[in-house]
């Protein structure tokens, strides 16, 4: 694939993140299925076209978790405790500081309205917490990197990462995402590990929507 392919590649698919996710968290859950199928749903079409786009994709996702692979757990878990404090302790500021945190917050956790908790929590591991990470970081930060440089590849997927959820109109829901995508972004350009980043990920989810929630 040349250069130019590969970059009219990349537009493609960041363009349909765009259309899949800012949709996603304007309709929330309207329509047949509801956020988490939508979500899960998303996430594999667009697992699906980088691996149809990349034939280095699926090759180095297997080497990546085939190598290393219970240090890098670990890793993951101790790298989901430290952010779930960051947001314990933003939890606590933003409710003290922002008159509209505590609405924002919970409506955060409106999502789970009316879906089972199973259902999310399956969803949360199997597919949204390591299909997030095997997108935005695997593929989409990877190839951005390669192209424009480690840290300004870094730059740019986290500030696509973000806007995907203006969509939302919650401030908390952004912010949220904004240092969610620092954090995972940073981790990921320090380590090249998207197992790392998918099991601190999911951990993450797990603790803050189901385990140790917020609201």
């Amino acid at each position: 694939m040349s250069c130019g392919e590969k970059s009219r590649s990349d537009l493609l698919i960041a363009a349909a993140a765009v259309l899949l996710f800012v949709p996603l968290f304007i309709l929330r859950g309207s329509g047949p299925l509801d956020f988490w199928w939508r979500m899960s749903g998303a996430l594999v079409l667009l697992v699906g076209m980088g691996a149809g786009l990349d034939r280095d994709y699926i090759p180095l996702l297997r080497a990546d978790f085939l190598n290393g692979t219970g240090r890098k757990v670990f890793l993951g878990a101790v790298s989901a405790i430290f952010l779930y404090a960051v947001f314990f302790a933003g939890n606590a500021a933003s409710r003290a500081l922002f008159p509209f945190a505590e609405t924002g917050i919970s409506s955060v956790y409106g999502f789970k309205e009316g879906a089972s908790t199973l259902r999310v929590g399956l969803l949360l591991a199997f597919v949204i917490g390591p299909g997030e990470e095997l997108f935005w970081r695997g593929f989409l930060q990877r190839r951005w990197a390669a192209r424009l440089g480690p840290g300004l590849g870094f730059a740019a997927v986290t500030a696509l990462y973000t806007a995907v959820h203006i969509g939302s109109s919650n401030p908390m829901l952004v912010l949220a995402a904004a240092v969610c995508g620092i954090f995972w972004g940073y981790l990921y350009l320090r380590t090249g590990s998207v197992l790392l980043c998918a099991a601190s990920h999911t951990l993450w989810d797990l603790a803050v929507f189901l385990l140790f929630p917020f609201s």
